[in-house]
């Protein structure tokens, strides 16, 4: 067992760790504990035995993150960032938009480009060796502890339209360690004179670690990858499946049809019930030669 270490400043645990590992996500609205609720059971399922933390901004009512209780997760209420109001402004959802619009997929009304940069807080976990973060708008479909023992900064690259995405990273699945002095080394880095990242937290970690070590794809596989690489999609093979841009839970869903076998699942993983073995799952058809 971890012996409890002080909260550092801007992070409050609801407890203290339980294992040397954790798996991270970050929740900062109601509707991403819909998301936080199904992973952390996708987790569960996995029967590893690393912590899971879920850490929330203060914004999210309590009764919200009741359900995660159920899988034991750690709960660690999270300030924003200590960031200039320069730094705020120029990352504000509108001027996000605006100035590096979103052209491949829709991000849902409750999308905060700011409160991405809230996953930076991952570092001042100290009481963990190696943590491995995970969208809440994701499932873990098999075992992967091994990867705590993969190096920092490890990450998946951002595939979902062609080949040359190889070369960008994905930051909804990372391994990291926790250490305060990256920590402070970031907020330094982050909050730089005009300073903008048209990605948030994920074109920062890219320039922040230029020399990221690669995870598998099927270690971050996007949900687009049904639609445009169907060629790529292998159940059996898939470890983490992250339903970016469009999520599995909206009412106005635009690409639901498209994509109805991953949004079934993942109302599967949210319920509890009739969760399907997942390697029997059928694999998207693939367009006929010509």
């Amino acid at each position: 067992m971890t012996q409890p270490v002080a909260a550092s400043e801007g992070v409050a645990p609801s407890g203290p760790a339980g294992s040397r590992h954790a798996f991270v996500t970050l929740v900062t609205n109601a509707n991403y504990t819909m998301g936080a609720t199904a992973l952390a059971r996708s987790i569960r399922l996995t029967g590893t035995k690393a912590d899971i933390v879920v850490l929330h901004t203060r914004g999210v009512d309590g009764q919200a993150l009741t359900p995660l209780a159920e899988f034991g997760c750690r709960l660690i209420a999270t300030d924003l960032l200590p960031l200039s109001d320069a730094f705020n402004e120029r990352h504000a959802r509108k001027n996000i938009h605006s100035a590096a619009p979103f052209t491949k997929g829709r991000k849902p009304d409750f999308h905060s480009p700011l409160d991405n940069f809230c996953k930076l807080r991952l570092w001042q976990l100290v009481e963990y060796e190696r943590c491995i973060f995970i969208d809440a708008d994701a499932l873990v479909l098999k075992n992967i502890d091994r990867y705590f023992g993969y190096p920092e900064f490890s990450a998946a690259p951002n595939v979902y339209e062609s080949l040359a995405d190889f070369h960008r990273l994905n930051s909804g699945v990372f391994v990291a360690t926790p250490s305060q002095q990256t920590f402070d080394a970031m907020l330094a880095r982050l909050d730089m004179p005009d300073a903008f990242w048209p990605r948030t937290d994920q074109t920062f970690l890219q320039d922040f670690f230029p020399e990221w070590h690669g995870l598998p794809v099927t270690m971050n596989m996007l949900q687009y990858v049904w639609l445009t690489m169907p060629a790529l999609w292998d159940w059996s093979s898939i470890s983490v499946l992250h339903y970016q841009y469009e999520k599995p839970w909206e009412k106005d869903h635009p690409k639901a049809e498209r994509l109805r076998p991953l949004i079934n699942l993942w109302h599967a993983f949210f319920s509890g019930k009739a969760i399907p073995h997942i390697a029997d799952l059928p694999n998207p058809s693939l367009p006929s030669p010509e």
